[in-house]
C-alpha cells in the first residue's frame, strides 16, 4: 500500500464523490498520471473559484465522464502543483494528511501542509 505524508499508510480520501487519479478513492499516484493527484483537499467555494479562474473547472457537472461537479466540503485527489499555486495565491484548500501521497513532499514542504491540517469536526 502506498505511504501518505506522514510515513503511514495511505488513507481513503473520498468514495462520494469517487475520486483519485484511478477513481478508486485514493489519491496515489502511478506514471500515467501526469497531473500527480496526490493532495486529499477539502474544497471550499474560494478554492472553487480560483481552480476555475486557473482554467479547471471543478464545478461544472460533465455527465460523460460521471462528474457531478464538486461543492463546499467535497473531498478531492488535487494535483499537488495546483494545491502549491493556490498556496501562493492564498486560496489553499485544507488537507487530510493521512489521505495525501507521500510523493506530494517532492513540490510542498511537510510543515506548509500540516499548516492546512483539515480537522474533521464530526471526529471530536
Amino acid at each position: 500500500m502506498p505511504t501518505n505524508v506522514l510515513g503511514t499508510e495511505l488513507k481513503c480520501c473520498c468514495k462520494k464523490p469517487l475520486t483519485g487519479f484511478y477513481r478508486d478513492g485514493y489519491c496515489r499516484t502511478g506514471s500515467e498520471d501526469r497531473g500527480l493527484h496526490t493532495v486529499c483537499a477539502v474544497m471550499t467555494d474560494d478554492f472553487l473559484l480560483f481552480s476555475q479562474a486557473c482554467g479547471n473547472d471543478l464545478l461544472t457537472p460533465v455527465p460523460e465522464w460521471g462528474f457531478s461537479g464538486l461543492k463546499n466540503g467535497d473531498k478531492w485527489c488535487l494535483c499537488v502543483t495546483r494545491w502549491k499555486e493556490a498556496l501562493e495565491a492564498g486560496w489553499a484548500p485544507d488537507v487530510v494528511l493521512e489521505a495525501t501521497h507521500m510523493s506530494a513532499l517532492e513540490f510542498v514542504s511537510l510543515e506548509d501542509l500540516k499548516r492546512f491540517e483539515f480537522k474533521d469536526q464530526e471526529a471530536k
